[in-house]
């Protein structure tokens, strides 16, 4: 499967195009429109948030809620628009009273895009770098969630830092994350723990009063998947690199560890790798998880476990500087409405492009004309590995 998006932060619309879905899943618009919604929640999110309210239009591939096996069309309207409308035209003359971005912001990709593509106007890169084309993703990406879940995989996410305020987790690996929906989503934080929930919007407040804006860590955990997803045959097939490329796609992404991450090249091998086990009807099975479920580039049948962390939003509301495009002096950076925090939303959106990464990888592995022959190679697929383990 590959999907595009098109759209501008301030435009009509967000659209996307998702390609190469099997024929025959039931899609649930209840569903899309749910993680549409998650990815606006979160303490510490900005005033767009509150003009916003995502739902998706499909536009082509569906018949009574199921895939038909071409393209996939899904649009997300931006109701913001209605005030942007002369502004962001794409057609006509600009307006007389246009104002132009010339004050760039440190950290994000209003300079370096305006050098790049040669224009004197930062809102002409900032209106597509803006995380509010995330929308569109989410919503493309939940096709493939969807997928999943009919294969028996689960994909979920939860927050673990915002600042300095950090949830204790130290057996996050040992026991693999057990967190249900109810235990994330009630959290104003997506944070399954009520005392670090407290402590992150305490610092999100600290920050608003300071002008300053905060980033984080999140985890990415998927549940159910069989042994040998992926390759090892190929830097391109790996699926570490694979999820790896798809989460720092994700803007302001900065690090992604899979497992033990970081920590992996503190301690010696003995206690790194994962015994192997042979454990019944379950048959091949490891007695700790600190590869974070893929060994060569391939999943090894125990839970996914991806912790991402998110850099601070660039926009501050006390700014730092920079320099005018046009007088080239020392000016403080522009200020777009934007978000203390939005490490929630964006664990959502990595949801969606873990899943996606999965999705494409059970595709290659089983076949991807229509469900109904996926499933049943994947349930031959199951009961070979269980002939293998006996």
């Amino acid at each position: 499967m590959e999907y595009i998006t098109a759209g501008e932060s301030h435009g009509p619309e967000l659209t996307a195009i998702v390609t190469g879905v099997p024929a025959g899943l039931v899609i649930s618009e209840e569903q899309m429109n749910s993680d549409l919604a998650r990815r606006q929640g979160g303490y510490g999110r900005g005033g767009r948030q509150t003009i916003e309210r995502d739902t998706v239009r499909v536009t082509g591939g569906l018949r009574f809620g199921r895939t038909l096996g071409g393209p996939i069309g899904l649009s997300v309207r931006n109701r913001d628009w209605v005030n942007w409308s002369d502004r962001m035209a794409p057609f006509g003359q600009p307006p007389a009273d246009l104002k132009r971005e010339v004050t760039p912001r440190p950290g994000h990709a209003d300079l370096v895009g305006a050098l790049r593509t040669n224009t004197d106007d930062c809102r002409n890169i900032l209106e597509r770098a803006s995380a509010r084309e995330t929308a569109a993703r989410v919503a493309a990406t939940g096709i493939a969630r969807e997928l999943l879940a009919e294969l028996g995989v689960e994909v979920f996410s939860y927050v673990v830092s915002v600042g300095d305020a950090s949830m204790d987790e130290d057996d996050f690996l040992a026991k693999a994350p057990t967190y249900t929906p109810l235990d994330i989503e009630l959290s104003e934080m997506r944070c399954p723990s009520a005392r670090a929930t407290e402590s992150m919007k305490a610092a999100i407040d600290r920050a608003r009063a300071a002008g300053e804006s905060l980033g984080g860590t999140f985890r990415v955990v998927a549940r159910g998947l069989v042994p040998g997803i992926g390759s090892y045959a190929s830097a391109g097939e790996r699926l570490t690199a694979r999820i790896g490329a798809a989460l720092f796609g994700i803007p302001a992404i900065k690090g992604v560890e899979f497992g033990l991450g970081f920590e992996a090249a503190r301690r010696p091998g003995s206690e790194v790798h994962d015994p192997i086990v042979l454990e019944g009807a379950e048959g091949f099975q490891r007695s700790s998880n600190n590869a974070g479920g893929l060994e060569g580039g391939m999943t090894n049948g125990m839970p996914l476990v991806v912790t991402v962390a998110m850099k601070p939003i660039p926009t501050l509301m006390r700014p730092l500087d920079t320099v005018n495009l046009d007088t080239l002096e020392v000016e403080q950076a522009s200020k777009e409405r934007s978000d203390v925090c939005a490490v929630p939303a964006a664990a959502v959106v990595a949801e969606g492009e873990v899943a996606f990464a999965l999705a494409n990888a059970y595709l290659e592995a089983f076949g991807c004309t229509n469900m109904t022959d996926l499933k049943a190679s994947v349930k031959s697929y199951k009961q070979r590995l269980r002939t293998m383990s006996r």
